[in-house]
């Protein structure tokens, strides 16, 4: 016969967290006009980005971690559960339409697998092993990166996956919503971006959500930066696999070179389309085969490039 499982331990950490915290002050929410609600709710939200701010100089530093890694051909894996893991999975999905990364360069794994993005996959989250066995499938290296992601830092899904990655070499980090943080004391750099005790009760898809997408989204971006995916605030490795996307690729030909929509299309059909490569021909006054090589060269950097192209 199967005992039942004692959660007193596991209620009494959770009453120790502050995204678990209950509010009385709100506690007759429910009672209050549509508008109230909203305002209250908006108030919280604009907490949020002075918690991340408090972080900043912590979440630079693994950003460099990260970009020194991937410069080398390493990945970036995020991990977690939940709306943590959902979030993770959003980023790296992002990456290739943004940054014409390849796919298997920035990757979500999150507990319960596929079906845990629109569906709750009960006691996934609970495995140290299952995120052990996650990401073993992806044959980590030290020029890895790995980011736990935890609203509550405790998660032992998210945990796992850093303790694990660190076994391995990979760089870790622990994205978490609470201070002293478990997932935090795993990592090499423990970001803990501590919003407060949310609206709803322990409802971490809210504050803690939010703060872990604005983070995340540093994450990527930046490192994207740095890798030379973009030229000033230029997406010029965006992949034009769309009409809107074909026309935004016009568009930053343009903005960044002044040319003509004719030396444009021009440019563009000479690089099949890659608007880096475009964007050099027109600055560089090189033909596509040597842009494609002089980019090349740069690993990818198109001021490099462009510097290249003038010597």
């Amino acid at each position: 016969m199967t005992s039942m499982p004692d959660h007193g331990d596991l209620r009494a950490e959770l009453e120790t967290l502050t995204t678990e915290a209950f509010r009385p002050e709100l506690s007759e929410i429910d009672r209050l006009p549509t508008l109230e609600i909203a305002r209250l709710m908006n108030g919280e939200d604009t907490t949020v980005p002075a918690a991340v701010a408090a972080q900043l100089p912590l979440i630079a530093a693994a950003i460099d971690g990260i970009a020194e890694r991937m410069a080398r051909g390493g990945r970036l894996v995020y991990a977690g559960a939940g709306t943590a893991g959902r979030l993770g999975v959003l980023d790296a999905s992002e990456c290739p339409p943004t940054f014409n990364t390849d796919p298997s360069r920035v990757v979500g794994v999150i507990a319960g697998g596929p079906t845990a993005m629109v569906s709750s996959i009960e006691g996934a989250e609970d495995s140290r092993e299952l995120a052990a066995a996650d990401l073993d499938a992806l044959a980590l290296t030290p020029d890895d990166t790995v980011v736990g992601v935890s609203a509550s830092g405790r998660t032992p899904y998210a945990v796992g996956a850093v303790e694990h990655a660190r076994k391995q070499g990979a760089l870790t980090i622990g994205l978490s919503c609470n201070a002293h943080s478990a997932l935090a004391s795993a990592a090499d750099h423990g970001i803990e971006i501590v919003v407060g005790p949310e609206l709803l009760t322990g409802s971490t898809r809210l504050k803690s959500g939010t703060a872990q997408k604005l983070v995340l989204n540093m994450l990527s971006t930046i490192t994207m930066i740095r890798l030379g995916k973009t030229y000033g605030n230029l997406m010029v490795d965006v992949r034009a696999s769309n009409e809107k996307l074909r026309a935004r690729s016009r568009r930053i030909v343009a903005l960044a070179t002044g040319a003509s929509d004719e030396e444009i299309e021009h440019a563009l059909t000479a690089t099949d389309g890659e608007v880096k490569n475009a964007v050099l021909t027109i600055l560089g006054g090189v033909d596509g085969p040597t842009a494609a090589r002089l980019l090349e060269e740069s690993q990818g950097h198109l001021r490099a490039a462009l510097a290249a192209s003038a010597g």
